[in-house]
This record gives structure tokens, sequence and C-alpha cells, in this order.
């Protein structure tokens, strides 16, 4: 059974190498979350220490799932917002390494998010995600509505433009 915890950021640190695994092995495989291949976990070191520091400063929450004591998935919520927004969120990053996909991981980590931005006054969350990446099929099985496409929004990780969907939840704060 997977073991979903939101992190502080001295855990984040703790368990550095897992997260830089996780993302390396997302963007190999195809992934559009901001990074170009080759990437490998060394690349990710930097990355991940300043998701650390946003932990530490309040700025993001920082969830992972972790099986037999290994990091194999997270996500993050942004919860810093501009002064008009302090109700709204911004999840980021939800990466599940390849090899353990299929377990339901994104859900958990999703449901999560949720509840940890709700306990942080969140009532809206926010994403966007590449159209017709896999990752889009997830968010409206999970009651995230669909705002629309920005085209040519980023790129994929192996070179060329890929579109944005945007997507929204309302929760409980």
């Amino acid at each position: 059974m997977p073991d979903i915890r939101l992190l502080s950021a001295a855990d984040a640190r703790t368990v550095l190498s897992d997260l830089c695994e996780v993302l390396a092995d997302c963007v190999n495989g195809g992934a559009s979350v901001g990074f170009m291949q080759p990437y490998g976990s060394a690349d990710a070191v930097p990355y991940w220490q300043g998701v650390a520091d946003s932990v530490e400063s309040g700025a993001t929450l920082l969830l992972v799932a972790e099986i037999e004591g290994k990091v194999v998935g997270t996500v993050q919520v942004g919860a810093a917002q501009m002064p008009n927004q302090p109700h709204r969120g911004d999840l980021k990053k939800l990466l599940v390494h390849r090899a353990a996909r299929g377990k339901g991981l994104a859900r958990l980590l999703m449901e999560a998010a949720e509840r940890e931005a709700s306990r942080a006054g969140k009532s809206l969350l926010v994403l966007d995600t590449a159209t017709g990446s896999e990752a889009e099929a997830i968010y409206p099985r999970l009651g995230w509505q669909r705002v629309g496409v920005i085209p040519d929004y980023a790129m994929w990780p192996e070179g060329g433009l890929c579109d944005t969907t945007i997507f929204y939840k309302r929760i409980a704060a």
C-alpha cells in the first residue's frame, strides 16, 4: 500500500535523490513538465533544491507517494499567490515514475493535494497540462473542469511545440 505524505523542507532534502529520479524518468518518458531531453537525475538537483527552499518559505506544499520507503510519485501546490488571490493555488508537477503507474498513485496524490490545499485555505485550484498527454485524461475523472486550450504553449521534451489544456477545480476551504 502506498504512503502519501506532505513533506517539510528537511524531508524534501532527505529524499532529493528519489525526487530527482522520478522527475528524470517522467521527462525521459515524454512528460512536458518544463524540461528537455536528455535529462538525468543530476539535472534535476537544482530544481528540487529550489522546491525544498519554496517549501521552507511556505510558498509550496510538496506531497509524495512512497512504496516501501521509496518516493515513486509527487505533486505540488503553489500556495503563495498575489494579494488578490489568497484563495487560489496552482497544482504543479503531478509526476509518477513509469515503473509505479497503474496503482492509483495519481488519484491518491491529487486527493491529498486537494486536502492539504484546503487546509491551507485554498478554495480554487488551477493547473495546466500538455494537450493529448496521458496526464490530460486523468483530471476530468477527478472532477476537474476543462477551461480551454492554448496552442503552442510549451514544447515536448524531445522537441516540437505542444498545446496546453487549462483546468480548474473548486475545493472546500
